[in-house]
């Protein structure tokens, strides 16, 4: 993949610059703005900088392209024409060739250092042992492949420079508490597409893409034709209230709907009066049901709503008689689609170890297509266990919260966001 930054006044310049050097297909990876610096900053405007990626083969084909009708024109013609500059692609091209040319020496150091690299990586005693064996695979595999054409030399350089880069990436992934197994699945899938040397900005461009590809695209609570029924379960103490609250507030005051709630916490000391100074503050009408058996006549009052949150109270994933009486709620709304839709949202924190969040989501397997809400995203700084749990269970990631202020502090979670905040900022 080819990654290049152009700079120009307006980002509708900058992208025309991109197309011009990399052709029509190129993507834009990031924009952003440069501010001047300096005493003279007050005189000079400030410029776009946008990052552009196109994938190597079609660099290649616009260039041959290029070539081509360049040497039609001039046959045409009948002129001879003064020989263009060499592209920067070509350049890199002869540079490389000379360095094969070079003394058998430098070889030698490469050989070296691609051989101290490798036994220290194969000293460490940690998780990072997987991806060395899985890129030394690679730099065999690649070095068979262009022995033919005498460029081993500058491929074992390239692979070096490249397993450097993807050990730093991969490093990072873990120290965000990305699982081990879905980092190796990341860095591999990126590795295997390498064909040549690489720099630092591609490979994180290649990783960055393939976070975002994962995380998925955020799902958005939407009213519906039908009143919609939107049920919250999880564990306890995650702040599945206070999120209930946050949503109701905006789709009320913002929306303009028609918000209803109904809870079924009737365990925890004043969950109901919590529940009802939150209605009270937004005018909405609060219903509570001790049993699934109260669901039907209870909706029945309310709908003339778009929308009706369900509190449910915390449930324990080693209690299994709980987990049932969940399931029994969730079902009983279920059964009654032909007047109602049902959203249904797990609530987890960011903060909970992972493998705690594994036993939790394994416990709710039963209950089909819900979707997830991270709250606490503000008592953490490590964001892995949103991919894990997104990887882990296949369901769709929604809201995330970072802080206690109704209706504010929640937002549909940001991919491109987390993705950064993955990769170090």
């Amino acid at each position: 993949m080819i990654v290049k930054k152009f700079e120009a006044p307006t980002e509708t310049e900058a992208v025309l610059k991109a197309q011009e050097e990399l052709g029509s297909n190129a993507v834009v990876l990031n924009v952003k703005t440069l501010k001047q610096r300096g005493i003279f900053r007050l005189f000079k405007k400030d410029v776009v900088e946008i990052t552009a990626a196109l994938e190597e083969n079609e660099f290649i084909g616009n260039m041959n392209a290029r070539k081509q009708g360049s040497k039609s024109d001039d046959k045409n013609a009948g002129v001879q024409q003064k020989q263009e500059p060499k592209s920067s692609f070509s350049a890199v091209a002869d540079e490389k060739i000379d360095i094969i040319n070079d003394s058998a020496a430098i070889e030698e150091k490469l050989d070296s250092l691609h051989d101290m690299l490798r036994q220290q990586i194969k000293r460490e005693s940690t998780p990072r042992k997987d991806i060395a064996d899985a890129y030394e695979e690679l730099s065999a595999t690649n070095e068979a492949l262009q022995a033919d054409d005498g460029r081993e030399s500058d491929a074992r350089n390239g692979q070096n420079n490249n397993f450097k880069f993807l050990q730093l990436i991969y490093n990072k992934l873990i120290d965000n508490e990305v699982d081990e197994k879905y980092a190796n699945m990341l860095i591999g899938e990126v590795s295997s597409s390498i064909k040549k040397e690489s720099n630092i900005d591609s490979l994180l461009s290649g990783v960055y893409q393939k976070l975002i590809l994962k995380l998925g695209e955020p799902a958005r609570l939407e009213p519906g034709n039908k009143p919609k029924v939107v049920l919250f379960i999880g564990p306890t103490g995650v702040g599945k209230t206070t999120t209930i609250a946050k949503l109701a507030s905006y789709y009320k005051l913002e929306k303009q709907c028609k918000v209803a709630f109904m809870t079924a916490d009737t365990y925890r000391i004043a969950a109901v009066e919590q529940l009802n100074t939150y209605a009270s503050i937004i005018a909405c009408p609060v219903n509570v049901i001790y049993s699934a058996d109260e669901v039907e006549s209870c909706l029945a009052e309310l709908e003339e709503y778009d929308l009706i949150f369900v509190d449910t109270a915390g449930r324990s994933h080693k209690d299994e008689e709980q987990m049932l009486e969940l399931l029994e709620l969730r079902n009983a709304i279920a059964g009654l689609s032909d007047k109602f839709e049902l959203e249904c949202y797990l609530t987890l924190s960011a903060t909970t170890k992972y493998k705690d969040l594994i036993n939790i989501t394994e416990m709710y397997k039963d209950i089909p297509d819900y979707r997830i809400i991270f709250t606490k995203l503000d008592e953490t700084c490590a964001l892995g266990n949103i991919l894990n749990i997104r990887l882990k269970t296949g369901a769709q990631l929604s809201y995330t919260t970072s802080g206690q202020n109704v209706p504010n502090d929640i937002e549909l979670i940001n991919e491109q966001s987390i993705a950064k905040q993955l990769l170090g900022g």
